[in-house]
């Protein structure tokens, strides 16, 4: 599994005269209980998403700002589970069946429409008013 503040480093320098080297860097956490279940094995791997979003205020003299590092937890009352589950060989037959047919439907639909505006072309080249 893959977190999102591995091999995160934040370092700052006075690199120009009005830079502070100092400040607060904040990381707002949101936090997903999770559970999987794969299709093999019937046994639940329970787990957590996260995301991140940091941010990083220098420290001046003006305001009043504490140098450091500061985590904010936002916990989801929510809990995503995912299930692998197979599908049987109706369900996929029943796909192809509905793919097959919207085929044909939109194919019927482009006909319609080439075949109307030919018809109407043509009426038009007899009474002679197209151009």
């Amino acid at each position: 599994m893959v977190n999102p503040l591995d091999n995160t480093k934040s370092q700052r320098s006075a690199q120009a005269p009005h830079a502070a080297p100092t400040g607060m860097f904040q990381y707002f956490l949101k936090v997903v209980p999770t559970s999987y279940t794969p299709l093999k094995n019937r046994t639940a791997i329970s787990s957590n998403q996260f995301s991140v979003t940091e941010n990083f205020k220098e420290a001046s003299g003006a305001a009043h700002s504490l140098p450091g590092v500061f985590f904010f937890y936002d916990l989801s009352p929510i809990k995503v589970q995912i299930k692998e589950v197979k599908s049987s060989f109706t369900s996929f037959l029943t796909s192809v069946c509905a793919i097959i047919g919207g085929v044909f439907t939109v194919a019927g639909i482009v006909d319609g429409l080439f075949y109307q505006g030919e018809r109407l072309i043509k009426q038009k080249m007899q009474i002679g008013k197209l151009s």
